[in-house]
């Protein structure tokens, strides 16, 4: 008889290699054909819901790593929630209006000046939906399950009827008007820009020192004292109407070589080395509130500069005094307007000097630094030109130096409503607890949104304008500009004219004679996304208003959370989240930010192609997404090693329960093993470990723990000690039975856990699980943890008896180094104890020959008695001889009783009896 034939060897079909990069697609594919999404929903229907909502990337390019974390973490939070008691759908969208489109097309050869508004714009959401499509595809790729059949796009006549009303709604409150001031203005769009358009990088700059000659000193400073401002934007100058002042701060007047100046005391020292001065002697102290508008001497042009007091003036820099021209700065433009001061812009859109600014007419701002800094010197106000850099606004999309700029827009008002946002915030929930406070502060400060932009494709800023010029928003024009949108989509506002757009019949007062306009600027695209609350989750059926979570990345604080808090509250006085999660960057191996020009970066479908999106996926939930995560073929290594240890165990598992009915063979926890018993209490705490840490977000947590419980719960010990029983035992032996129940449901438990993080390879799994009846393990529920009175003294017992059997390998282990085992099963070990460790050693409890995996073993006393010759380690003190006997050629161990059965003379007592009960 081949006695090999007779042990119970793992039998499975489940692949030990994934081959993810094949088998996904079609598993995908799978799911689409089953009609998956639906099926989960329609299971779940009737739950508490749980609306995570999306916030829209642009549709522009192929997806990069951050697109992968970020929908990763969203479709791990959707699983999670609809395995753990929730109806959780999940609606993608896109954000598709804007710039970046206008210039994909321009870029392309399209001629925008060659064709009607309306045929541009057509052809940009002919572009848009294109790139939705590969996008979508991508994210399919990526596993992350969804309604992808009908996403929210922004450009839908839908969307953005529901976005009219929001806009409506804050102008019937009060919350929009159109004012001149200075806003972000991008020369290189031609347009102005939100804060949340804005990035930072560094720039170089000129800075110089100007003197303004007092005209008109009061009678308390001398006319003829030159009062020192420094800036840093010389192109400003022309602009110049004011010197602001702070009322508390003393100004020093100092004679340097016969001439007077006069700057901040406290900024004396500092701007003399910088300028140069010898020497100098202060002649005369002044407080900045006697300095109110005395009168200086534009130093290029025949106009004065009014002195004004500033509580923005601070001693932190430059010289006190501060260049005011109100067309360029904000704070500038607020103490200018207190003054009674015009607004002076001397630039046009593409950010060139006109003829408001004479001498420097035609020139680029820019390049006007240049021009103005030796007009300046030619008459001698320049004191000092140096240059730095520094890091200054830019343009996000078209990465261009942006510059203030006072034009007229249509702005929301913050302070309104400030309070409400604030406390809005106090009531929203954050992951990670910084973000309140990150959020907070930006809303703290903010200024009044501008919303308006001198673009074409977008959401038009539904405003009409009467004969007169009065601006008209009436509940009746935007009930009436919402249904056309609804219905025709908001290319119909530039595809016909003002009368046409307005009510039959409307008529105003400040149009007489019946004509009317229409406003040409368009919307932020932050209105757009910020709208979607309203047009999505208060438009759709599936969902819900508030949403639960918006998760996003760190980004968005000034940007999607920002704007969506802004026109929830004003229009619903509260937030459309109740809780809001943030995530880092994805940077280089290096900490570096990814670019092509670099050529540091990682494509998200190079990955799935060459290792999967279960080993993508798995990256995700293995780092610390709240802060900026390194990217490297290096952590994909790591993670794959980690993902054949989950796959492979699995599959362990699998292999030894196929001949295991859980309804049939189950044996109960009271009849199980004590060491059955104690791996049965391990996957309670697994379960109620990884249950928490999802509840709370920590994918990082739910890897490590399931990685740890893999690698040492399971490989090092259950599963290496299993095998003495699930190969050797009778098929139905009371002690098999009993591992393969905890086999068993350590199995079910390990694939529903990873399911959010591993759909894929669970799917791939789950097909081969005879006895689990639902289609998908998707449409299954997480686990829950048990207890069992017992577990408190499993738990002490089996970490003191874990000690010792770290002891043993290690005895074993320098056994074979000395070559007086090979295998462990060839060993005899002698163990002694700390006399605390004795009342574990129970032998009627445990086989602790098959605990430490060895043919023989032996209490000898305590580890104070132990003999010279023992191995004296941790707690306990070991010795390891060869073990007595022949070696069962059936299940290798060493047994004196070898032989004993006449019949199977190579054969121990045990395996005689198995083979003669069950083979014979």
């Amino acid at each position: 008889m081949e006695y090999k034939n007779t042990l119970l060897m793992p039998k499975t079909e489940f692949p030990m290699r994934g081959g993810l990069p094949t088998s996904e697609p079609a598993m995908q594919a799978r799911w689409d054909d089953m009609k998956l999404y639906k099926k989960v929903l329609d299971r779940t229907k009737d739950r508490p819901s749980f609306i995570l909502h999306d916030g829209p990337p642009y549709a522009n390019g192929d997806l990069h790593m951050g697109h992968a974390l970020n929908k990763v973490l969203k479709d791990m939070v959707v699983r999670h929630k609809s395995m753990t008691g929730f109806y959780a759908p999940f609606v993608p969208g896109w954000d598709t209006h804007g710039l970046p489109i206008e210039q994909a097309l321009t870029n392309k050869g399209v001629k925008r000046k060659e064709m009607t508004l309306a045929e541009f714009r057509n052809l940009c959401e002919t572009y848009a939906y294109e790139q939705i499509d590969r996008q979508r595809n991508q994210f399919k790729r990526l596993g992350v399950r969804g309604d992808w059949e009908n996403p929210y796009v922004t450009l839908k006549p839908s969307y953005e009827s529901r976005q009219i009303e929001v806009f409506g709604e804050m102008a019937r409150k009060g919350f929009i008007f159109k004012g001149l001031k200075p806003v972000y203005w991008s020369p290189s769009s031609e347009s102005a820009l939100a804060e949340a358009e804005i990035e930072y990088k560094d720039k170089k700059s000129p800075s110089i020192y100007v003197s303004f000659e007092l005209t008109n000193g009061k009678g308390i400073v001398a006319e003829g004292t030159k009062i020192i401002i420094w800036t840093t934007t010389p192109w400003t100058i022309p602009a110049n109407l004011g010197i602001s002042v702070h009322p508390e701060i003393e100004y020093a007047v100092v004679d340097v070589a016969g001439t007077h100046y006069l700057l901040a005391k406290d900024l004396l020292e500092s701007v003399a080395s910088v300028l140069e001065w010898e020497s100098y002697e202060t002649v005369q102290i002044v407080k900045g509130e006697q300095m109110d508008r005395m009168v200086a001497k534009h130093p290029l042009y025949e106009r004065d500069s009014l002195v004004m007091l500033g509580d923005h003036v601070t001693t932190e820099s430059g010289t006190g005094c501060v260049h005011t021209a109100p067309g360029h700065g904000e704070e500038d433009f607020y103490v200018g307007k207190a003054y009674g001061l015009e607004v002076l812009s001397p630039l046009d859109d593409r950010g060139v000097m006109t003829a408001e600014a004479p001498g420097f007419e035609g020139l680029f701002y820019d390049t006007a630094n240049k021009k103005i800094t030796e007009a300046l010197e030619a008459v001698g106000a320049l004191e000092k030109l140096t240059f730095f850099t520094h890091s200054a606004p830019h343009d996000w999309r078209t990465k261009k130096p942006v510059i203030y700029r006072a034009t007229s827009q249509w702005f929301a008002s913050i302070d309104a409503f400030r309070a409400e946002l604030l406390q809005a915030i106090k009531d929203t929930s954050f992951t990670p607890a910084w973000g309140e406070i990150r959020l907070f502060n930006m809303v703290r400060d903010r200024g009044d949104w501008c919303i308006s932009r001198q673009r074409v494709w977008g959401v038009p800023i539904p405003v009409f304008y009467a004969e007169d010029g009065e601006p008209i928003i009436t509940e009746e024009t935007i009930s009436h500009v919402s249904s056309l949108f609804r219905e025709h989509g908001s290319t119909v506002w530039f595809e016909r004219q003002a009368k046409e757009l307005l009510p039959q019949g409307f008529s105003h007062p400040g149009s007489p004679n019946g004509l009317f306009t229409k406003e040409t600027d368009i919307m932020d695209v932050w209105f757009d996304s910020g709208s979607s609350h309203q047009a999505v989750l208060d438009e759709r059926d599936d969902l819900v208003y508030p949403a639960d979570l918006y998760l996003e990345g760190s980004d968005q604080y000034r940007g999607w959370f920002n704007s969506s808090l802004t026109t929830s509250v004003a229009i619903n006085g509260h937030a459309p989240y109740k809780g809001i999660l943030s995530h880092g960057f994805a940077l280089d191996g290096e900490g570096r930010k990814m670019s092509k020009s670099i050529g540091n970066v990682i494509d998200p479908a190079k990955v799935m192609n060459q290792l999967g999106a279960d080993i993508l996926r798995l990256w995700v939930a293995s780092v610390d997404y709240t802060a900026d995560v390194r990217v490297s073929d290096s952590n994909f290594k790591q993670v794959s090693e980690v993902y054949r240890k989950i796959r492979n165990t699995c599959r362990f598992l699998h292999g030894n329960v196929t001949d295991f009915n859980p309804k049939a063979d189950r044996v109960a926890f009271e009849d199980l093993r004590e060491v059955d018993q104690y791996m049965f209490m391990k996957l309670q705490e697994l379960i109620e470990t990884v249950r928490k840490a999802y509840d709370r977000y920590d994918f990082a947590s739910v890897y490590n723990a399931v990685n740890n419980f893999v690698a040492s719960d399971l490989s090092s010990f259950y599963l290496d000690i299993a095998k003495d029983v699930v190969y050797i035992e009778g098929q139905d032996h009371l002690h098999r039975r009993a591992m393969q129940t905890v086999m068993y449901d350590t199995l079910i438990a390990l694939l529903k856990l990873t399911t959010p993080i591993l759909p894929h390879t669970t799917d791939e799994l789950w097909v081969f699980l005879t006895h689990e009846t639902e289609e998908s393990i998707q449409l299954t529920d997480f686990p829950e943890a048990t207890t069992h009175a017992s577990f408190e003294n499993l738990r002490t017992k089996y970490q003191q008896l874990m000690l010792v059997r770290d002891d043993v390998l290690k005895a074993l282990e320098e056994a074979r180094n000395a070559k007086i085992i090979g295998k462990s099963l060839e060993a005899k070990v002698t163990v002694f104890v700390n006399k605390e460790l004795l009342d574990a050693f129970d032998t009627n409890k445990i086989d602790f020959a098959q605990f430490f995996i060895v043919s023989e073993f032996e209490l000898a006393g305590l580890k104070e008695e132990a003999p010279e010759d023992a191995l004296n380690l941790h707690v306990a003190a070991v010795i390891v001889t060869k073990a007595q006997g022949e070696k069962c050629e059936r299940c290798w161990t060493i047994s004196s009783k070898v032989g004993d059965n006449d019949k199977h003379p190579t054969l121990c007592l045990r395996c005689a009896d198995v083979v003669e009960k069950y083979y014979v």
